[in-house]
């Protein structure tokens, strides 16, 4: 839930992780420092969420396509990013956050663009 009381939708989801709102499942969906990996794993080790996708929440964090900034307030769906900026946004947290809500899905990080560190990533897709 954002400071104004509005929640972001994510695909439909209402809930603060793909799976539903408690913690206490997490260790099966994600790695983050509370799951004892340590390090980035290989992909599919966790259970994947609704949509058969592995690794939303946790292990790396995802860079985005969006620079990082303000959305507009109200309700909105699928929010663009600010036209231009100085970081990135990244999504799903990582292996080495020891705070949970880093890893929702809902969560944006942001870094410049030239960071490198071995728990940023990005995910390949692919349309048929």
């Amino acid at each position: 839930m954002r400071k104004d009381g509005l929640r972001r939708l994510r695909a439909g989801s209402k809930t603060r992780f793909s799976f539903g709102d408690s913690e206490t499942a997490l260790g099966d969906y994600a790695w983050y420092r509370g799951s004892r990996g340590g390090k980035t794993q290989p992909v599919a080790q966790k259970k994947p969420n609704a949509w058969g996708l592995y690794d939303m929440h946790g292990n790396v964090g995802e860079w985005c396509a969006d620079w990082y900034g303000s959305y507009p307030t109200g309700t909105s769906t699928d929010p663009q990013g600010v036209p231009s900026g100085g970081a990135r946004v990244l999504r799903g947290g990582s292996w080495c956050e020891d705070v949970t809500s880093r890893v929702r899905c809902a969560y944006r990080g942001y870094s410049a663009p030239s960071a490198r560190v071995g728990y940023f990533g990005f995910r390949c897709a692919r349309t048929p």
